[in-house]
């Protein structure tokens, strides 16, 4: 058994000085992804240091323009948030899809956007809706945030605070997940913005993370309805085949939960 230190942090200020301190220091938010993978020895940080008892990180502010969540907030109150519900209703149900009761309970958007799994469905949420990142060092766009596969453009010891949604004039979310997981085999976002932009994102498909749907942003900006979609194909290049999918499947998966996400976003 390999030895590591845990530590509680304070305050944001706290968690960095701690990060500073330790020689290949991790932070902790929920522990969905850190603790499993400590327990199947492909991480051994010499200090952990847990950031869900900072008080300025967690909670959740909605203002005309925006809906503002902070990085230690769980999953289950943003889905159960009224406030997030009248502002942005897509951004609430999205929530309420990751992973069971127990994930939404302990998993935080910070630790979802640190991590960038592939299949996670806030990624689709961040990009869709052009939100920006905010760190204890700066704010970043999510255009830039996010970098390919598990990567982001985070520095080293470098913290999410909080993650400001720009409201939109609709939004809607849709997803086929995977049975076990619940985590994104396709999920897509849609979003058009009170200036009349369009923007798609799709979560669990690319080889690259997530991405932008050029083509669905295209026909949704001259005719936002499902079936401006009707004529849509998806080219697989790029997106991942596996067990669970081969990649001309998730190519239509794009599509369908895009109709799908156009007709609940009304």
């Amino acid at each position: 058994m390999y030895q590591t230190t845990y530590h509680r942090a304070s305050s944001i200020d706290d968690a960095a000085a701690l990060f500073a301190k330790g020689k290949e220091a991790k932070y902790l938010a929920g522990g969905h992804t850190l603790i499993p993978v400590m327990k199947q020895r492909l991480a051994a940080p010499s200090d952990v240091i847990d950031l869900g008892k900072i008080k300025e990180l967690n909670g959740i502010e909605v203002s005309a323009d925006a809906v503002t969540i902070k990085a230690a907030t769980p999953h289950h109150d943003v889905a159960i948030s009224t406030d997030v519900k009248k502002a942005t209703p897509a951004l609430a149900y999205l929530a309420s899809t990751i992973g069971d009761p127990a994930v939404r309970h302990r998993g935080t958007i910070g630790g979802s956007l640190a991590n960038n799994d592939p299949a996670a469905d806030y990624p689709a949420a961040v990009l869709a809706l052009g939100a920006t990142i905010k760190t204890n060092k700066r704010s970043i766009a999510a255009d830039d945030f996010f970098q390919g596969l598990f990567s982001t453009a985070l520095e080293d010891g470098e913290i999410i605070t909080a993650v400001s949604f720009p409201i939109p004039a609709k939004a809607g979310y849709a997803k086929f997940p995977h049975p076990a997981s619940r985590f994104a085999l396709t999920g897509v976002f849609v979003a058009q913005t009170k200036a009349g932009d369009v923007r798609v994102a799709a979560t669990g498909a690319s080889q690259d993370g997530v991405m932008r749907v050029g083509a669905i942003e295209s026909a949704l900006k001259g005719n936002w309805s499902a079936s401006a979609l009707d004529g849509i194909t998806i080219p697989p290049s790029g997106l991942i085949s596996d067990i669970h999918g081969a990649a001309d499947y998730r190519a239509h998966l794009i599509k369908v939960m895009a109709q799908r996400a156009v007709t609940a976003a009304g």
